[in-house]
């Protein structure tokens, strides 16, 4: 998803290290301070009264230049709504007071969506949601393409969980292709792909995006659940018919190796309907001594 927004840029900002500034802007304080005084013990000396006021002023206008930097965070500069660059510098910091600041965190945030009803890809009602871990890239996108990123993303995750359940069926897809059921690690990957094209706007990037839920919708979910207990049986019943046919197999031919006992082809099949109906019923066979002999 190509963006038509011009994207803005983040670029460093011109700033400097508050502490020099705030020994600086503190000296002049308490300098002021003591001039004032001075001045008012003196009998008011004008000089040294306007000396004291202009040191004071301009000490304190120094420190409303001082702000704080914590790691991993970023603090966009702006003059007048004109966007000057970002500091990411840790500590305490000084710019020009007359510049504004907007703080933005770029540390990891990891977000759990709610729970959504869409359809798959055959049109089946389900319930899914994803866990996503991000964080932002550039703070001047982030800050200045779009008004508020975090509830941007929330809404580009959901939109996303929406084309890939449309993309994907649930499960059984068809020619093997893969589904949001049994190609989890596939599925995830996909999610965060689409997610940072779409979020790529607002300087932000995905780390992570994985299903945190994924369950057939209440209506249908018991007919799917007899459905899947269905196929497991007969998938079971699938095996071990296969597995009665090879022992049925093998102990023919270790009777015709050995020379145990000599079998027409009416006797082979009676031979074989017994031990396959041994082999694949359910209960237990109950055994039938034959006290004759074996064709009688």
């Amino acid at each position: 998803m190509e963006s038509k927004i011009t994207a803005s840029a983040e670029r460093p900002a011109r700033t400097s290290s508050g502490i020099m500034m705030l020994l600086l802007s503190l000296l002049m304080v308490l300098a002021g301070t003591l001039a004032i005084v001075m001045a008012v013990g003196g009998a008011l000396v004008p000089m040294a009264l306007l000396v004291g006021i202009i040191l004071l002023a301009v000490g304190l206008f120094l420190m409303c230049g001082l702000y704080s930097v914590q790691p991993n965070e970023a603090v966009a500069i702006l003059l007048f709504g004109d966007y000057r660059g970002t500091d990411r510098k840790a500590g305490l910091r000084w710019v020009v007071p007359w510049y504004s600041r907007k703080k933005v965190s770029m540390r990891v945030r990891n977000v759990t969506s709610d729970k959504l009803k869409v359809n798959d890809k055959r049109g089946n009602p389900i319930e899914i949601a994803a866990n996503v871990v991000w964080r932002v890239r550039d703070s001047a996108q982030a800050l200045f393409d779009v008004d508020d990123f975090a509830a941007f993303v929330n809404i580009q995750i959901d939109t996303a969980l929406r084309d890939i359940t449309s993309t994907y069926a649930y499960d059984h897809g068809d020619d093997h292709e893969p589904t949001l059921r049994a190609d989890a690690e596939l599925i995830a990957e996909k999610l965060r792909e689409e997610l940072n094209e779409r979020v790529r706007v607002a300087g932000v990037t995905i780390d992570e995006a994985r299903l945190a839920h994924l369950a057939y919708a209440s209506e249908i979910a018991s007919a799917m659940l007899r459905r899947q207990q269905a196929e497991a049986i007969l998938s079971a019943r699938r095996l071990i018919v296969q597995g009665a046919v090879e022992m049925v197999e093998n102990a023919l031919e270790r009777l015709a190796e050995l020379n145990v006992v000599e079998l027409d082809e009416d006797r082979k099949a009676a031979m074989v309907s017994n031990l396959l109906v041994v082999l694949c019923a359910d209960r237990e066979a109950q055994p039938v001594v034959n006290t004759g002999t074996l064709y009688g």
